[in-house]
């Protein structure tokens, strides 16, 4: 019996085995929170035997350039995120919040699309030392890459990937042109809300206007952030006939880092496959000060705060009021915080720089997720079923909340006028209304009941894709088509000009018989 089970576990393993073939995958990221979730699907590729090189900027915050996951290719760059811009952009969009001025926000929001037009601008700097680079060049063609995986919210992957004829594969909820969706899948505005627009896929008239004119500035966002930029580089290094954002729309796989949980159902591609919550896995033990503090909250569980990768704080004045309606509650609190310790910071809360937030928010104590609404950490909360208290503040995060709040699982905080008062009872809501963890462990159920882990998904078609030198056969060829082909307009126009032909025709042909009749009608008469 010993040995039928040997057996069986060896064949297994060599089944195993047979399927990971050691492919070369190239990989181009985007630093950031973005990085955060390639570097998981990096890691699994690794473990299952991937040969894993990362394009990086000398100036990176996230993307190391020594990792026993991958080696690296380092272009000297001056560009790339400002981290101290982004410090700053929340102060000053609470104060606009505040004053409620219209004009100032406009002015806000064209700082923060030319600042982004700069990260695309430096992104072809970086492109142009990689293509003058004769040496990087030649050793990117001898290496006979697999497949590029990379991220379409910069331009530098599918610009690669159509150079050197690689297959392409993305890993996207974003691309420089918005949400990934609509670069590829039929996205009636009539009931597919565009990300920001913070609507549902039930929209009134008036919503429905509303839609229209979010997705028309979609398209002058593009215009002035990416559109000068890559049309320029590639009319420079491949001729005026190409055009940069085909070379996105022709990308084999797309990696979609949500689901139906959190989007609203609508159209899709064979080649979109999702992913959402892939970056999640069951909980670990904590370290054992967090242990420590978190079972010393007894019956009444724990709160778990963080604003993400990017923000740290916020203004002084804010997390006064936060820290002091933490203090009022019997809950613990581990927040994740690097400013100066708040004066009404209550005995009852623990500042951290770092936190497992994966690990927090699985354990059974934590009641509530205190979060700024980035996808990462939502879809964090929908895996481990923990009800949501939202700061919106920047890019997506509004959107992200309020679909969460659609769905019953989250209360949303304006973090530009909230104080002690308004943010304690938000807090005691959503901690004592059981119908927020009961929504969220709805979807939790939904979202874990898939017969394949989102991340084995991925990984499987990253690897379909080697095997197959490509996935052309699920690739829609609608984005060949001019705009009026698109929509048979010109099918349209056709038909109705024949209709009109024939229709004049018929009334000619008619009118002659009618008169020929009455012409012989009078000759008869005479």
């Amino acid at each position: 019996m010993k040995m039928y089970h040997v057996s069986v576990t060896l064949w297994a393993v060599l089944f195993a085995m047979s399927g990971v073939h050691g492919g070369k995958v190239l990989v181009f990221p985007l630093d950031g929170s973005h990085w955060v979730n390639m570097k998981v699907i990096i890691e699994k590729l690794h473990s299952r035997g991937h040969d894993l090189t990362v394009m990086r900027a000398s100036n990176s915050w996230y993307i190391k350039e020594e990792s026993p996951y991958y080696t690296s290719i380092t272009i000297p760059s001056e560009g790339g995120f400002d981290e101290k811009f982004f410090d700053s952009l929340v102060g000053r969009l609470l104060e606009i919040r505040r004053e409620g001025s219209s004009f100032s926000r406009f002015l806000l929001e064209l700082e923060i699309i030319y600042k982004f037009s700069d990260l695309h601008k430096d992104m072809t700097k970086i492109l142009t030392k990689i293509f003058e680079d004769e040496a990087m060049m030649k050793s990117i063609q001898d290496a006979k890459y697999d497949v590029i995986l990379a991220d379409p919210a910069v331009g530098g992957g599918a610009i690669l990937a159509y150079h050197f004829n690689i297959p392409l594969i993305f890993n996207v909820r974003w691309t420089v042109h918005g949400e990934g969706h609509f670069a590829i899948a039929p996205s009636p505005l009539s009931y597919v809300p565009v990300p920001g627009a913070e609507l549902t896929d039930k929209m009134t008239f008036f919503q429905r206007v509303q839609n229209v004119l979010f997705y028309v500035f979609t398209l002058f966002q593009a215009a002035v952030i990416a559109d000068p930029h890559y049309k320029a580089f590639c009319q420079k290094y491949f001729g005026p006939e190409v055009d940069y954002f085909s070379l996105f729309q022709d990308a084999d796989i797309w990696l979609m880092r949500n689901d139906f949980t959190f989007e609203f159902p609508r159209p899709t591609m064979p080649n979109v496959v999702y992913m959402g919550g892939f970056q999640c896995k069951s909980s670990k033990p904590l370290p054992d000060n967090l242990e420590k503090f978190v079972l010393s909250s007894g019956e009444h569980g724990v709160i778990v705060m963080s604003l993400g990768t990017i923000i740290g704080q916020l203004p002084q004045d804010i997390t006064e009021e936060i820290a002091a309606a933490f203090a009022q509650l019997p809950q613990k609190v581990i927040w994740r915080y690097t400013g100066p310790q708040p004066a009404t910071l209550g005995n009852n809360t623990l500042l951290v720089d770092w936190m497992p937030q994966n690990d927090l928010l699985g354990h059974p104590k934590t009641k509530v997720f205190v979060a700024h609404g980035g996808t990462n950490g939502v879809q964090e909360a929908i895996y481990h079923g923990v009800p949501l208290l939202g700061l919106p503040l920047l890019f997506d995060q509004p959107d992200n909340l309020s679909r969460m709040r659609k769905r019953g699982a989250a209360k949303l905080v304006d973090a530009a006028t909230l104080d002690k008062t308004v943010f304690l009872d938000a807090l005691k809501e959503v901690l004592y209304n059981p119908s927020y963890r009961e929504n969220m462990q709805r979807l939790s159920r939904l979202h874990r009941d898939q017969p394949m882990k989102p991340l084995d998904r991925a990984v499987f078609w990253i690897e379909y894709v080697m095997r197959h030198g490509g996935a052309p056969h699920l690739r829609t060829q609608s984005f060949r088509m001019s705009w009026m082909a698109y929509h048979s307009l010109d099918v349209m126009l056709t038909l109705l000009g024949a209709v009109f032909i024939i229709s004049l025709l018929t009334f000619f042909l008619l009118r002659f018989l009618c008169c020929r009749l009455s012409f012989q009608k009078k000759i008869k008469r005479d």
